[in-house]
């Protein structure tokens, strides 16, 4: 048997053994594993945001443990089982990939993306972005709705235009701020500016999730040296003045 098989057996015989005699799996439902799965993709996250591949390959099992129980459930349920969610993933993915198992031809990865949305609607969607999750951070989110909508056509043709857009929606933000205007106007037009970040950043061939990510951790080293070093020399962060945490900052900066 092919190793990958064996393997795949293994984990599938095993989560029989848990779901029949483990007092805690046989507790689990689809409700309360969702919570865990959550948990474990971010978990998932970090470790390909730290290019730790021995953490990955663990948080890869975590997560095909997961699946392999919800398949379960749904098994005892008579609704699905493992073989149905296979064959069902093998399925839409060959009808997907017309330029692999059919005759059509691509010219790169823009047009197979586009083809997979225009195919989506073709299988019954009301709306090209009815696959977006409601649950998804707002920006990740925001990422998904631009590239959907980009896979049927409707997208800026240069980023010259977003970087304008960037910028208009930069000016009427300052507009609102100076005028006074009340919170909701300011929110309107701060999330206008996202969005329109957003949009940028994908003429720039950059995640802004990983971008933000990035500089989120950047952020989480330099200050905790600025703790650090603060510490080492008697000094107390909340008695110093922003001129002399700007000396422990920068020396963050000058040492990455």
């Amino acid at each position: 048997m092919d190793a990958r098989l064996k393997a795949f057996e293994r984990l599938l015989n095993i989560m029989d053994d848990l779901r029949a005699k483990c007092p805690w799996d046989k507790k689990q439902t689809l409700e309360s594993l969702r919570y865990l799965t959550i948990e474990e993709t971010y978990e998932l996250s970090d470790a390909i945001m730290d290019k730790n591949m021995d953490e990955i390959k663990k948080e890869l099992g975590d997560l095909m443990l997961h699946l392999v129980f919800y398949s379960k459930i749904g098994e005892e349920q008579k609704a699905f089982n493992i073989t149905d969610v296979l064959n069902g993933i093998a399925e839409k993915l060959i009808y997907r990939h017309p330029h692999i198992y059919s005759d059509i031809e691509v010219k790169d990865d823009k047009e197979v993306k586009d083809n997979w949305e225009k195919l989506k609607l073709k299988e019954g969607k009301k709306s090209v972005l009815d696959g977006v999750p409601r649950s998804l951070p707002p920006l990740v989110k925001a990422v998904r709705m631009q590239e959907k909508a980009s896979g049927v056509g409707f997208d800026w043709e240069k980023p010259e235009q977003v970087w304008d857009k960037v910028m208009e929606e930069l000016s009427e933000l300052q507009k609102e701020v100076h005028n006074d205007a009340d919170k909701n106007k300011m929110k309107d037009e701060l999330g206008d500016l996202f969005f329109a970040l957003v949009n940028y950043s994908r003429f720039l061939d950059v995640n802004p999730e990983d971008a933000l990510e990035h500089t989120n951790r950047k952020f989480l080293h330099r200050f905790q040296y600025l703790e650090r070093r603060a510490k080492e020399d008697g000094k107390s962060i909340p008695d110093m003045s922003l001129k002399e945490m700007d000396v422990y900052w920068n020396e963050a900066k000058e040492n990455e």
